[in-house]
């Protein structure tokens, strides 16, 4: 089995799907049962996975290749590194968390619903162990099909105006990366991506192909000014969906400037820095500006997951200025560890209060937030988690959010301390909207009686939520295990930043 364990990972929720459509509507609980059994034993595989890879090594571990098209030289294969370990992780384990999310909440064709998130569930992790760029390509988009049926199903009123924005936005954005790859192909004769890596390119083609990519994986992350399609995606899709898209799918853009940026164009890169970070300042200030103005909840942190994940970004991109301009590559290090982890913080903290945001909607359907106030009154238990993740969302020392952001925001002064200052500003803006959103939600009395009326979460509410604080709370107390994992392979790609191509 440990030869085959990321075919296995993709594999199982894929095909556990098909059980589970089977149910069909006559049987909606065998459906519920049978998505969390396979859910579950993903995330197993998935601690087998971090079991057999080993993170002093680094590289790419637990590879798989098979010939896939002859004539085109593409083939199935997959391998993984730290990176990738712990973004399948995250992966499985939310997984989990939006099926039990979903238990009863959705009563609509339930088992098509399971199917679509153990699919996408699949998908995405096909991503993160891909290999091979057409692969990747290929799974890139696959992972636009269940989203799209997620939120054009069972979405909101607005969802058709969603979902085809979305995918337009998503699709537009691929294209530029498929003519970039079928370059990159007719020159190298292959799609491994190892060999791509190694492929020398002049400065004009490294331009070229450094902006087809950026724009593909921008609008996946998204960033400024390709962001828009977000708030209005996360508005219309059901509780699971916005959990998904948030804690994992927006993840694929960056783990793509790992994967095709940093390695194949590292001049253009390098060159073109100053644009990424500016854009990322940019997200990171004046989107919390945008966030602080929202009355719906759920756009409130839409535009907050693009001022986090702006972050990300920078610190990939400020380590290409810190090795280049100033050969600091233990700096870089810090920035691009910081980086990862604030992906995988994201992904907690954004499933997290998605997920609250669904427990008050499934009370009152109303996601406003003049509609609520008083909430602790009635729901205490809710309130305490309410407010933690909040308090992540901040920053706050403790959680997982102040790591990654921290460790950044370090690595930028080195770069610069006027990057740093406008970087360190999202704790204020950060502190500001969220805590203006805690205080109208859960703090003062009740003036909505449907609000007196609300009750406190229940057992499966809690499991959720719990288990999204223990992952908070233990990536903020002690997040050596997770630096551990990933430390090798952000050093081979810090690596990477110093090779010239030209």
């Amino acid at each position: 089995m440990f030869n085959h364990l990321l075919s296995l990972l993709i594999w199982l929720p894929v095909v556990g799907a098909i059980p589970v459509l089977l149910a069909g509507t006559a049987r909606p609980h065998l459906a519920r049962w049978l998505s969390m059994l396979v859910a579950v034993l993903t995330f197993v595989v998935s601690l087998f996975l971090l079991l057999q890879y080993n993170a002093d090594a680094g590289g790419m571990q637990l590879t798989e290749s098979y010939m896939w098209i002859a004539s085109w030289g593409v083939h199935y294969s997959l391998a993984v590194d730290g990176i990738s370990v712990a973004l399948i992780l995250m992966t499985s384990f939310v997984g989990i968390l939006v099926i039990a999310g979903a238990w009863e909440v959705i009563q609509d064709k339930p088992h098509q619903y399971m199917a679509a998130m153990l699919m996408l569930e699949g998908l995405l992790i096909g991503v993160f162990c891909a290999t091979d760029a057409l692969l990747f390509y290929a799974l890139f988009e696959a992972i636009l099909i269940p989203m799209f049926i997620l939120i054009g199903i069972w979405g909101g009123p607005r969802r058709v105006y969603a979902t085809l924005k979305f995918f337009i936005y998503t699709f537009f954005g691929s294209v530029f990366m498929l003519i970039a790859l079928l370059y990159l192909y007719q020159k190298a004769g292959t799609f491994d991506m190892a060999t791509l890596a190694a492929l020398p390119l002049t400065m004009k083609e490294q331009t070229w192909i450094f902006f087809a990519f950026l724009i593909a994986f921008a609008i996946k992350v998204p960033m400024v000014p390709v962001h828009t399609w977000l708030p209005d995606a996360h508005v219309e899709a059901p509780t699971g969906g916005s959990v998904v898209l948030a804690a994992v799918m927006l993840k694929v853009g960056t783990y793509g400037m790992l994967r095709f940026i940093l390695p194949m164009v590292p001049d253009a890169g390098a060159h073109y820095a100053w644009l990424v970070i500016v854009l990322s300042l940019v997200a990171i200030v004046y989107i919390g500006y945008v966030a602080l103005v929202q009355e719906d909840m759920k756009k409130l942190v839409a535009y907050s997951s693009v001022a986090h994940m702006g972050f990300v970004t920078l610190g990939i991109f400020i380590a290409f200025w810190l090795v280049r301009e100033q050969g600091s590559t233990g700096m870089a290090l810090l920035g691009m560890q910081g980086a990862m982890v604030q992906m995988i913080s994201h992904g907690f903290i954004s499933g997290a209060m998605f997920t609250c945001i669904g427990v008050l909607y499934d009370r009152m359907h109303t996601r406003s937030i003049k509609d609520y106030g008083g909430v602790i009154n009635v729901m205490p238990w809710f309130g305490f988690f309410y407010v933690l993740f909040a308090m992540a969302n901040c920053g706050l020392p403790g959680t997982s959010g102040f790591v990654g952001e921290f460790m950044v925001i370090l690595a930028s002064f080195s770069a610069n301390p006027w990057i740093a200052l406008f970087a360190a500003f999202t704790l204020i803006i950060g502190a500001a909207y969220t805590l203006w959103l805690v205080k109208r939600v859960l703090w003062g009395d009740i003036t909505n009686p449907h609000v007196a009326e609300m009750k406190e979460i229940n057992g499966r509410e809690t499991f959720v939520l719990a288990a999204f604080a223990v992952a908070v709370l233990a990536l903020g107390i002690w997040p050596q295990p997770l630096v551990h994992l990933m430390d090798s392979s952000v050093s081979q790609l810090v690596q990477q930043l110093a090779i010239h191509k030209i």
